[in-house]
């Protein structure tokens, strides 16, 4: 006989949908980014956290507030994110980034800064961040930074990206986004100057559709460019690649 749709669960049905939902949170668990917090300010900090927590898909793992504590944290959880500011005591957050990058290339850094400076920003391209937002970024800007970073694309805020495209156009600094591309990077460039679409690029790469995107889109932000031909025209006009694509 079926039961009543209106008929109150049974202990057993209370129990089945419980082990469900805690079986549900188990695989959240297991899928979360993993995120460590670097930030002298125990207010900065405490209020990230809380910010991360709320989010069912990140599990804070570790928190820091001197890149010296950072290193350590980082050493003994191996985050697959961790969010980084400039100003710290002792060595500075771009010290600690550089050494991240280094002994734990598996860990993304994502540099969260109240400084906007040229100087700051193009140190931190260049050390091969995965990222870089200031600290005028909303809550949701942060959360999808965060997750950008872990899946390998890199984040620039957007008043910095159209700040340093300016400069780079107008030839009144070196452009060194380009050096901050990676190699397999330049290598995705090299071939958008010969117009292959993202299919062929990763035919003759032999990488995923999805990998190529990432690289273009990475791209795209780091040399401050908005479209593929752009990037390819900035290539050219900059010499970063042979007109061949050599």
């Amino acid at each position: 006989m079926s039961k009543h749709p209106c008929a109150p669960e049974t202990g057993s049905d209370q129990d089945l949908r419980h082990d469900a939902d805690a079986e549900e949170a188990a695989r959240g668990r297991d899928a979360a980014v993993r995120v460590v917090v670097v930030d002298d300010h125990a207010l900065v900090r405490e209020g990230t956290l809380q910010l991360l927590d709320q989010e069912l898909d990140f599990e804070v793992v570790g928190q820091a507030g001197s890149a010296e504590e950072g290193l350590d944290v980082l050493g003994r959880t191996r985050p697959d994110v961790v969010i980084v500011d400039v100003s710290l005591p002792g060595a500075s957050g771009l010290d600690l980034a550089e050494t991240a990058v280094a002994r734990y290339p598996e860990v993304r850094v994502l540099v969260v800064s109240a400084y906007a400076d040229y100087a700051y920003v193009t140190r931190a391209l260049e050390l091969g961040v995965g990222g870089y937002l200031l600290k005028t970024a909303s809550a949701r800007e942060l959360v999808d930074a965060v997750h950008a970073v872990a899946d390998g694309v890199f984040v620039l805020d957007k008043a910095l990206s159209g700040r340093l495209a300016r400069r780079w156009h107008d030839g009144s600094a070196v452009p060194s986004g380009a050096r901050a591309l990676t190699s397999r990077e330049t290598d995705v460039l090299r071939l958008l100057t010969r117009g292959l679409s993202n299919k062929q690029i990763a035919v003759e790469l032999s990488l995923g559709l999805r990998t190529v995107e990432g690289h273009v889109s990475n791209v795209l932000v780091k040399l401050g460019v908005g479209s593929r031909t752009e990037a390819a025209f900035y290539a050219l006009s900059h010499h970063l690649v042979g007109r061949e694509g050599t």
